[in-house]
């Protein structure tokens, strides 16, 4: 009985296997899926020859779209009104650090246009705020061109020390930041007339009444106004900034030093024509009376000459002694002759 059903289960494992052999020789065996057509061709093979080439292909990616550029900031009104017309000054990029340096509505300030038309350039040109190089065209064409007319002549050039200058106050490593590292400071040394003149406005043999004049024009338009006897640091050069305070707080510390006193001269004066001659003068000594002769003058080692009294002089008599003005004390006499004198 066994064997009949092992012999039964044989028969339908062949019958399964040759269904599928004939399924398989009808065309239903399974092919491989289609070459994608990114692929890359085989060699000798053609476009024609693949199935998927007649299929439509997938429409590519557009590419990105690039990104807008950032449109340019209108400009401030206080540039609208920094024309040609009164100043050389083209913009400048904003400058972002290091730290806290930097500021925006930059400008390059080469040369202030006076109403005449003639340009005073800044030697080397300032890194300035807007609003700093406006206050410093106004300063140069109200103030200092009129102050140069008064000397019979002409502003020409201002001399720049420092402007734009990222760094701490005084140049001190790590002191607070300085307004030239805002953009909103200069440093003025002097400025040159038209007839060759440079005036420097810390030098003492400058005229006082000019610096004065100066000193008192910038301390009316700036905020801070430093020079020398302030702080030790602006003994050469005079430094003007907007920085801003509670209250409009000003500061103006500059001092206008007197010239200095005319020092005597260290050689001696000339020697006077009535003078002897230096041979004479050095070696035997001449008699001071200026009417007596040469020959008239005693030699060195002479005695002293007696002088004889003129005729009609008498000799002075010596004088006696002053007299003593204490008299002569008496002895004491003794106790018993007191008391015998009294009996």
């Amino acid at each position: 009985m066994f064997r009949g059903k092992a012999s039964t289960r044989a028969v339908l494992i062949a019958l399964v296997v040759l269904g599928a052999s004939s399924a398989w020789a009808q065309g239903e065996i399974p092919l491989p899926k289609p070459r994608p057509a990114e692929a890359p061709q085989l060699q000798g093979e053609r476009a024609a020859d693949r199935p998927e080439a007649d299929a439509p292909q997938a429409e590519a990616a557009p590419p990105p779209k690039p990104e807008p550029k950032p449109e340019p900031k209108p400009p401030s009104a206080c540039r609208l009104a920094l024309t040609d017309a009164i100043a050389i000054a083209p913009s400048l990029a904003d400058i972002a650090g290091p730290g806290s340096c930097g500021g925006t509505d930059l400008v390059k300030l080469e040369a202030v246009v006076l109403p005449d038309g003639s340009r005073v350039p800044l030697t080397p040109a300032a890194t300035l705020r807007c609003p700093m190089a406006s206050a410093l065209v106004d300063w140069v064409r109200s103030d200092l061109a009129p102050l140069a007319a008064s000397l019979a002549t002409r502003l020409a050039a201002l001399d720049n020390y420092d402007s734009y200058d990222c760094r701490g106050r005084n140049r001190v490593r790590g002191a607070k930041l300085s307004e030239h590292g805002r953009a909103n400071a200069i440093d003025l040394r002097g400025f040159k007339l038209a007839d060759g003149r440079m005036l420097s406005l810390t030098d003492r043999a400058a005229p006082r009444a000019v610096r004065e004049s100066v000193r008192q024009s910038v301390c009316d338009r700036f905020a801070t106004v430093l020079g020398p006897g302030s702080d030790g640091y602006h003994e050469e050069h005079v430094h003007l900034d907007l920085a801003e305070r509670r209250g409009g707080y000003k500061m103006c510390q500059w001092e206008v030093w007197e010239p200095l006193p005319v020092i005597a001269p260290l050689l001696p004066a000339e020697r006077p024509a009535e003078a002897p001659p230096r041979e004479v003068a050095a070696g035997e000594p001449q008699d001071r009376d200026p009417n007596r002769s040469p020959q008239q003058a005693q030699p060195e080692n002479a005695p002293p000459q007696q002088v004889e009294p003129e005729q009609g002089e008498q000799a002075a008599k010596p004088e006696p002694p002053p007299a003593s003005s204490k008299a002569k004390r008496k002895p004491k006499k003794s106790r018993g002759e007191r008391q015998s004198e009294l009996r």
